[in-house]
């Protein structure tokens, strides 16, 4: 397996973590879309990789593992959020799914919120999902392979494909439903 942080001391894994708190901030920020959930995001991230620091072994990517504890608990947040927030549309004629969904805007630039664009970024797949919020975050490709323990190419490739999916969605939601 590999070497567990008993070998080392409780201050290096504290002291690593500290370093990674704008890091932490930076994802936190591409996940959640909002200060404060970020913030929260953060503090429950550090929390639980306090928590969980006899399961990090020295030879795993150190700030990877942070981020996917933050990712996971952004997911698990999300999941519990969407089964509580699921409305049924009981009306005669599906009323209130079929209301047009206009923003207002005619112009591509302002055709769709950020609500829209992140609920179309969070449908994708993780493997494409963490990737592209990452590089749009400010993280570099080199930065991001590290993170996720992944080859630049394999990183390169799901950021574009993100991003070509991304557009793919945007533009089937401003043609639907509109005659």
């Amino acid at each position: 397996m590999g070497t567990n942080t008993t070998d080392t001391t409780d201050a290096g894994f504290e002291n690593k973590l500290i370093a990674l708190q704008n890091n932490m901030l930076n994802f936190a920020m591409t996940l959640t879309t909002s200060r404060e959930e970020a913030k929260d995001l953060l503090q429950e991230t550090t929390l639980r990789a306090l928590d969980n620091k006899e399961k990090y072994y020295e030879n795993v990517n150190f700030k990877g593992w942070v981020f996917t504890i933050m990712h996971n608990i952004f997911v698990n947040n999300y999941r519990r959020i969407v089964r509580t927030q699921t409305v049924v549309d009981q009306t005669e004629n599906l009323y209130h799914l079929n209301l047009p969904q206009d923003s207002g805007f005619d112009t591509p630039e302002g055709a769709y919120t950020i609500a829209e664009i992140t609920k179309a970024i969070n449908s994708f797949s993780d493997e494409y999902k963490v990737p592209f919020s990452m590089h749009v975050s400010g993280y570099k490709y080199e930065e991001i392979a590290q993170a996720l323990v992944l080859p630049i190419g394999t990183v390169k490739s799901r950021i574009f494909f993100a991003r070509k999916r991304l557009q793919e969605m945007l533009r089937d939601y401003k043609y639907q439903d509109r005659e």
